[in-house]
């Protein structure tokens, strides 16, 4: 499965704590696709505050380029901003790189989910769009 090209999934949160948490709860919960799956958390800032860094997006970014395409999952405000702001440059992240509007946490789980199967970036996205429909009650 090495070979393969894979969606790779960066989720970017304002806590380091929140994005690692999270990327390893769907990658546990994705199964034995867990250990070559693309997945990178770029949580908080450089130095380790609460925050968004373009760097660490980009590096987190370039860490899971496959060639299939790159997922961005984000929590809110500066977050988004910043993926918005990287992917209008469009030098500094990988060719494919998206900005997935999904909730945070259930769609970093169907996003990764999904990604483990060898589904296409295009997929991925609609996986973690539906999220917003998952019903608690």
């Amino acid at each position: 499965m090495s070979d393969q090209k894979l969606v790779g999934i960066v989720l970017v949160s304002h806590s380091a704590e929140v994005a690692a948490s999270v990327a390893e709860l769907a990658k546990g919960l994705a199964g034995g696709a867990a250990a070559v799956l693309p997945v990178a958390p770029a949580g908080g800032t450089e130095g380790g505050g609460l925050g968004t860094s373009a760097e660490l997006i980009c590096a987190a970014a370039a860490s899971v380029d496959r060639g299939a395409g790159v997922a961005l999952l984000t929590d809110l405000g500066s977050a988004v901003l910043t993926v918005k702001a990287l992917i209008a440059e469009g030098d500094e992240l990988p060719d494919g790189s998206r900005l997935v509007d999904a909730p945070f946490v259930e769609g970093a789980v169907a996003a990764v989910v999904t990604a483990a199967t060898g589904a296409d970036l295009d997929a991925v996205e609609a996986a973690a769009k539906e999220a917003y429909g998952y019903r608690k009650v």
